[in-house]
């Protein structure tokens, strides 16, 4: 649990700050990604950043990033790949943490019908305006018309770390549409880790060996304490515990919902 609330709101408070610099250093020199490829025409990597989201009202102030995985969504709030991005012509899903590694997404529920809030892209600076919160079970808005735009805030509900639901935030774009970029993704062919409230057990083999090097750790001190001698042992594997156990716990972590 430690891994996940104090070192995961460091972990994500020293992501953000890389993010960010990379991000506005791209908007400068105007190679921000405006489609699912980079300048380059390159698929855009799982938590590449590809938009700054401002909600003054509730404190929120996150790089997105590409990508929605439990992995990804550590990093701050994560761009469902099969949607448009923010500010372009058609539905924009953003899936963000209520509670785990900065929990940016954790007062999303306070936000009221008109108010206002603002993502940056490489397509420049667009103004959303709240028009609704839902739950599992509410009807989704009316269907967009062509050339509108609107984007979607996802979290979890429930008790902090113990998700028991989804919350959404619909709001509408105020400033003008922008055109849509090519995506590759489609809803079909999106990884199931990517979709709200799942984990990611693609990586399962990495925990097994963070299991097994934790065990080996624990036999060579137990070793070593009885032909070292205490003090010695305690200067070999300490650290070594501390990492195991670090690996170990963000292995799990992968395992739960990207939304907690």
């Amino acid at each position: 649990m430690l891994s996940i609330t104090l070192l995961g709101q460091v972990r994500h408070y020293a992501a953000q700050q890389q993010l960010s610099d990379s991000f506005r250093e791209q908007l400068a020199e105007g190679i921000a990604p405006v489609t699912e490829g980079d300048v380059n025409d390159v698929l855009l990597a799982d938590g590449a950043p590809v938009a700054i989201l401002d909600i003054p009202s509730i404190g929120v102030h996150e790089v997105v990033v590409e990508g929605t995985d439990s992995e990804v969504t550590q990093l701050g709030p994560g761009h469902r790949r099969d949607t448009v991005l923010p500010g372009q012509a058609g539905i924009s899903v953003i899936m963000g943490r209520a509670a785990a590694y900065g929990g940016p997404f954790g007062r999303i529920q306070q936000l009221d019908p008109g108010e206002t809030f603002t993502v940056i892209t490489g397509q420049g600076e667009h103004e959303y305006e709240v028009i609704g919160l839902r739950f599992a079970g509410d009807p989704a808005p009316p269907a967009l018309q062509a050339g509108d735009a609107r984007i979607v805030l996802v979290s979890a509900r429930g008790l902090p770390y113990l998700p028991v639901a989804t919350v959404r935030v619909d709001a509408e774009l105020v400033s003008d549409a922008q055109p849509t970029g090519l995506r590759q993704t489609r809803f079909a062919t999106l990884d199931p880790a990517e979709k709200e409230m799942q984990g990611d057990a693609s990586m399962l083999w990495a925990l097994v060996f963070a299991l097994q090097f934790l065990i080996v750790v624990e036999v060579a001190a137990v070793w070593s304490y009885r032909r070292i001698g205490p003090t010695r042992t305690w200067i070999v594997f300490v650290p070594l515990a501390l990492v195991a156990c670090l690996w170990v716990a963000g292995e799990i972590s992968r395992l739960l919902p990207n939304l907690m």
